[in-house]
């Protein structure tokens, strides 16, 4: 959740043009219905893996892999043009803030809005 409404949030803000749409990656600030930077696709993928990579990496050192997952879906965006390379480096550093963030909570209940719902959960550490 705050991945997305980040991502959302910066989108709106920057407007940017797909390279799909133009040759010139400078294309910030064009109004309308531009949303390439950042990447919010790279930013879910990124939120979901890092608190699995920051609880069991240490113990599970394969876990790590986990991260390849935000890595191919930034290399498949930026193949299909849908975003610029900056797009998905945002939108991974953003995923990951948000993860981080979402890891080292003391709370343990989790609240978020979905599409058509709520999702509710408990973290526990054992």
């Amino acid at each position: 959740m705050i991945s997305a409404v980040s991502t959302q949030a910066l989108k709106y803000t920057f407007t940017r043009k797909r390279p799909s749409e133009t040759d010139n990656p400078c294309d910030f600030f064009q109004g309308g219905s531009y949303e390439s930077f950042p990447s919010g696709e790279v930013s879910a993928v990124a939120s979901i893996v890092t608190p699995f990579v920051f609880e069991y990496g240490k113990d599970y050192p394969a876990v790590y892999a986990l991260e390849l997952l935000p890595i191919y879906d930034a290399v498949a965006r930026m193949k299909v043009q849908g975003h610029w390379q900056t797009d998905v480096l945002a939108g991974f550093a953003v995923g990951t803030a948000a993860g981080y963030y979402a890891h080292s909570r003391d709370e343990p209940f989790i609240l978020s809005l979905l599409p058509h719902g709520v999702e509710v959960g408990v973290h526990h550490r054992w």
